[in-house]
């Protein structure tokens, strides 16, 4: 029998979840049936797509259950296997949630190279953000050579690939993200053409001086304020990419809808929401091109890994809501 300690819903948070939001306890899992692997896991995903899943809402995925082990997408070691297809020391990404140990049969569990990229690699530029980002710029936005993207939230774990994966396709490139420190980030490591620090500057006036000619393609990952700003400045033809909408997950009420929707029919833009799963059978085109745009610099990937135990889980997902990590946000186990 194996033990583990696991993070539970304890109730459905109003607002920034808390410590009463979880439940941290000691299962022991049953022995492994034909087919099933037993994992360890070594790293957890966290993504603000999470905060979402404690709602009791419809969406894409069904929300996570009070009593339930908390979702989340994680890079672990095989360590039992009576499944054909794993064997005892290979490394895995699945959904085995936020735990030390689980049961799998195997069904969308997927073996991964650490020879290509480290494990938090593979739950970022390589995993579920590296996908979104590739699929939301190149797909939904069908970005072309020249144009000029806008992503928000761009020193995240999708809107630094979003950026950089339009630079190698040949956009003007402005990241908008909060802090001096994020914004240098940008521009100097990953270059990005400009960034606009949304806590220090007027977006919207700011849009207008380094894309004065427009916004071909706006990657939104934060709605409100900084959409309305993005909105107002569109060029003729340009998409809008909805992706995310972090800046109002916490909020008890809905936020208002916005307010420069009319720029969609000015500008004879579109306004397109997708989710990454979509493409699913795609991935490993994706995979492959990230791979090598990794391994000959053009993609610079950057993890925020903490380090602790799953008892950590909460106060380091809360990170993501204020601003506190760079790149893809990571609890080593």
């Amino acid at each position: 029998m194996t033990k583990t300690q696991q993070v539970r819903l304890a109730r459905r948070p109003s607002g920034l979840p808390d410590a009463d939001t979880w439940n941290v306890t000691t299962e022991e899992l049953p022995e492994l049936t034909a087919g099933q692997i037993l994992v360890e896991v070594e790293f957890i995903s966290l993504d603000p797509a999470m905060r979402g899943w404690l709602n009791d809402v419809r969406s894409y995925l069904p929300p996570v259950g009070v009593g339930e082990v908390m979702r989340s997408l994680d890079i672990a070691k095989v360590v039992a296997s009576t499944h054909p297809d794993f064997a005892v020391g290979d490394t895995v990404s699945g959904t085995f949630g936020v735990t030390e140990y689980a049961i799998s049969d195997g069904k969308d569990v997927q073996k991964i190279d650490t020879g290509v990229a480290p494990g938090p690699t593979w739950l970022g530029t390589l995993g579920m953000p590296g996908m979104t980002a590739y699929f939301g710029l190149l797909e939904v936005g069908k970005l072309r050579a020249g144009e000029t993207v806008v992503v928000s939230a761009a020193a995240g774990a999708v809107g630094s690939v979003v950026g950089q994966i339009a630079k190698a396709k040949g956009a003007t490139v402005i990241g908008i993200a909060g802090g001096a420190e994020k914004c240098r980030w940008l521009t100097e490591e990953l270059g990005f053409d400009a960034a606009v620090d949304y806590r220090n500057e007027d977006v919207l006036r700011r849009l207008r001086e380094v894309a004065p000619k427009g916004i071909d393609i706006y990657f939104d990952n934060v709605g409100g304020d900084i959409l309305d700003a993005a909105l107002a400045n569109l060029r003729f033809g340009a998409r809008v990419v909805l992706c995310g909408a972090i800046s109002a997950y916490n909020d008890d009420k809905l936020p208002p809808g916005p307010s420069r929707y009319m720029s969609l029919l000015v500008f004879r833009a579109s306004m397109t929401g997708f989710v990454v799963m979509d493409y699913a059978d795609r991935y490993g085109e994706a995979v492959a091109q990230m791979s090598q745009w990794l391994a000959d610099g053009t993609l610079k990937s950057r993890e925020h890994v903490v380090e602790g135990g799953v008892g950590q889980f909460g106060e380091t997902l809360n990170m993501l809501f204020t601003g506190a990590n760079v790149g893809k946000l990571v609890l080593a186990l």
